[in-house]
């Protein structure tokens, strides 16, 4: 299911990109930020000069020295500024562009926190493992909050004042989950859409491996364990 415009998508958008040795990547991942939005590479240490090359392609570099996707997102959101942040790996398997719809059902009041789907495009795009993985996360996910979510995938939009009003506190794999979870329990509208989700360029630092891959499923297990967490974070309503 598509997410439907209807209304011209805000300028003014911040987009996190966590960042670890994704040169490869990059000049094809800023090209595809939409243009009035800025993006904020979050380098995490890395070797091969992704951040001095985001800085050529325009991009506000972030450096965020603790090792970790949640402490490379968690930097990116606190840095930002606009009043509606995406997220989206940097490695080009997402098209940043997809992010305009999920951006106008945030900012037109139908959804406080959407999700992509990934739908995999081509072999080797999702290797089976990490799609178990997934899957099996995906469905303590729906017992845990009630939602009836499929993916718990890396692009994704929301406004900032709520987002760091749920205190998230991982700052390894179970970020993304954990953030879902206090949106669940602070009564957001969580939505999902299909995206299509590319090889990635470069080798993958978490699901390119069953090691990785199972590391980060209990990464996200230790974030369901967790008890509910204050609902400080509701009434993003507008």
């Amino acid at each position: 299911m598509k997410a439907v415009t209807t209304s011209p998508p805000p300028s003014g958008v911040d987009v996190v990109l966590p960042c670890l040795d994704e040169a490869e990547a990059l000049p094809w991942v800023l090209a595809r930020i939409p243009a009035g939005w800025r993006a904020l590479v979050v380098d995490n240490g890395s070797t091969d000069g992704s951040a001095d090359l985001a800085r050529a392609l325009g991009a506000r570099v972030i450096h965020e020295p603790r090792r970790g996707f949640g402490a490379a997102c968690h930097a990116g959101l606190t840095a930002a500024t606009a009043d509606i942040v995406c997220f989206c790996d940097c490695d080009a398997s997402l098209d940043p562009s997809l992010l305009v719809p999920f951006v106008t059902e945030v900012a037109d009041g139908r959804a406080d926190l959407v999700l992509g789907r990934r739908r995999p495009q081509g072999r080797g795009a999702w290797p089976a493992h990490a799609r178990a993985g997934n899957l099996a996360l995906a469905r303590m996910v729906r017992r845990r909050t009630g939602l009836r979510l499929h993916d718990l995938g890396p692009l994704r939009a929301a406004r900032r004042e709520p987002l760091l009003a749920l205190g998230l506190t991982d700052r390894r794999s179970g970020y993304p989950l954990q953030m879902v979870v206090r949106a669940a329990d602070a009564g957001w509208r969580v939505t999902e859409h299909d995206v299509p989700y590319r090889p990635r360029t470069g080798a993958s630092k978490v699901t390119g491996t069953w090691r990785g891959t199972w590391q980060a499923v209990r990464d996200m297990s230790r974030v369901l364990n967790e008890t509910p967490a204050p609902a400080e974070a509701e009434g993003v309503r507008r």
